[in-house]
């Protein structure tokens, strides 16, 4: 008579029906070296024919690791924290990890909370996600397991922090204004106080260096991460300086003011200005008109490749320092062709 649906499966069941140990069954469910190819491929045909799932938290008592991830943001709610938290949660997932997600709301207080928390429930390690590319500050020695630190520079040089490269994505941005015969590029962006934006005009300008070329009116328009910000900003640009052919904004909200300044202006997009927004918020990107050349920062690729180099430091084989990755330009409609 069959088994019954109701019953658990256990690890006896499958070295029964495979003529082994226990002891030998485990060795060579988790591919340990111990194990007679043959007598390996018995107890996995067994497992399959059983439908057996190991459990979770026996494995765990028998490693030393509980696979659960600690996952520790102070904005869960920003549209830069999600995607990361998503692509690190998939990226888990498909490793058969449980995650603990705490959202730390920018309180120190609630940080610290969390981090016990964490650490009083045996996670196996923690990804810490920032919101803004910018500086976090380090947990140090608080816990006793890895720590990867995403869109966030931990302030010790010696833990590893994942970063979008800000200055590459800026060189994408320009170079392809540049290939569509833009010469008198202008840059309006956010706060000078966020290094994502110092960065991002760091790579502009180097690029145009480059070329001979310099930004319009010799400086960027530093200021709000705002539509309003970007009206504002485009309406006195363009007035100091009318030969404007293209404007590097510094994120999508920017951009969208701009366009809707330079409609008013009766200035055609791209025809006579083209306009590259940052960010690939695809809610105001895709849909704005025109759709909006943007750079896309992988936000997702980030997480998982935290997830990545977590594992990596829990198989002994840790990475220090900064990591930045690459961001990809999205060309559409507000730029013209792509050259």
């Amino acid at each position: 008579m069959g088994r019954r649906r109701s019953q658990q499966v256990t690890l006896t069941d499958v070295a029964q029906l495979a003529g082994v140990s226990v002891a030998t069954a485990s060795k060579a469910l988790n591919a340990k070296g111990e194990v007679a190819p043959d007598t390996r491929q018995r107890v996995l045909q067994a497992a399959e024919q059983l439908a057996f799932q190991p459990n979770v938290l026996a494995r765990g008592l028998i490693s030393g690791r509980t696979r659960t991830i600690g996952l520790l943001t102070d904005e869960l709610a920003g549209r830069f924290s999600i995607p990361i938290l998503l692509g690190a949660e998939n990226a888990l997932g498909n490793e058969q990890m449980s995650v603990l997600l705490c959202d730390a709301r920018g309180d120190a207080i609630r940080r610290r909370h969390y981090i016990r928390t964490l650490v009083a429930r045996q996670v196996d390690g923690f990804i810490v996600v920032g919101d803004s590319n910018d500086v976090t500050p380090t947990l140090g020695g608080e816990i006793p397991v890895p720590v990867v630190y995403v869109y966030g520079q931990s302030t010790d040089p010696d833990d590893l922090s994942l970063l979008a490269d800000d200055e590459g994505g800026a060189r994408l941005v320009v170079e392809h204004l540049i290939a569509q015969r833009r010469r008198r590029i202008g840059h309006i962006t956010g706060p000078q106080t966020y290094r994502a934006a110092r960065d991002r005009v760091t790579g502009a300008r180097a690029v145009l260096a480059e070329h001979g070329l310099s930004l319009v009116g010799g400086e960027p328009l530093y200021g709000e991460w705002s539509q309003r910000w970007g009206r504002h900003a485009t309406r006195q640009l363009l007035t100091a300086h009318p030969e404007t052919d293209a404007l590097f904004c510094g994120n999508d909200q920017i951009a969208v003011g701009a366009l809707q300044v330079l409609q008013e202006m009766g200035r055609r997009v791209p025809d006579d200005v083209a306009v590259v927004g940052y960010d690939n918020w695809e809610v105001l990107a895709a849909d704005c008109r025109p759709p909006l050349t943007t750079v896309d920062l992988n936000l997702e690729q980030l997480g998982a490749t935290a997830v990545r180099h977590l594992f990596a430091a829990l198989d002994g084989k840790p990475t220090t320092g900064v990591l930045r990755q690459p961001c990809r330009l999205v060309v559409r409609e507000s730029t013209g062709p792509a050259a």
